[in-house]
């Protein structure tokens, strides 16, 4: 896992949550361009992307590991509705490298002290069980109303949405993580009776 930290510009904002498209500057590749959830706080001083990189990585994370100190990367946006709109209560689920927006959102609240007196909670699920940023997100879970189950399977996790859902009539869900965990777990909340209205999805894409 590879976090990358760029200087924020002063007039750049976004929404905790949300995401940019992401341009290679410092040499020509074929697909230049890519979204990136941003995993750092509007609060936090700078821009982050948080991925994966594996033995061969594609062109595009080929040229993120060869930036240095210094190299600039375009961005457009922000983008996207996946940021919370109201203080009711939410469910948020992370699959994988989809944790990348909630860290994001997380650290919001807690640096920001709007966490107050909010219901939030976080399941993630790693088949892998490397569960990134999970020291950070148990520093939050101490001293916030968040709270986060690290989960393995999807049996364990639509066991803890069925409790979550028992609990709060209309509550928020937002997924986030690998297409078809975000289609499978969208499929399931809406046979839980979960109005689509009250579902906010981010699909991720390898590459």
């Amino acid at each position: 896992m590879y976090t990358f930290v760029f200087d924020k510009d002063k007039d750049l904002s976004w929404k905790a949550g949300q995401y940019g498209l992401f341009s290679i500057k410092h040499k020509k590749i074929k697909k230049g361009t890519k979204p990136f959830s941003l995993s750092s706080a509007p609060a936090e001083d700078a821009v982050r992307i948080t991925t994966k990189i594996a033995g061969e990585p594609s062109e595009f994370k080929q040229a993120l590991l060869e930036m240095e100190r210094g190299t600039k990367i375009g961005m457009s946006g922000p983008l996207g509705p996946f940021y919370l709109k109201d203080r009711g209560p939410a469910l948020f689920v992370a699959g994988g490298m989809g944790i990348t927006p909630f860290r994001s959102i997380i650290k919001q609240l807690h640096l920001t002290g709007t966490g107050a007196g909010m219901s939030v909670r976080l399941l993630y699920l790693d088949g892998e069980k490397s569960y990134i940023y999970r020291s950070e997100l148990g520093e939050k879970a101490g001293d916030s109303p968040i709270s986060v189950s690290y989960l393995a399977s999807r049996d364990e996790l639509y066991g803890e949405i069925d409790e979550y859902a028992a609990l709060h009539e209309d509550g928020k869900y937002f997924v986030a993580g690998p297409r078809s965990l975000v289609d499978a777990v969208s499929v399931y909340l809406q046979t839980k009776k979960v109005p689509k209205r009250n579902i906010a999805k981010d699909a991720f894409f390898g590459y």
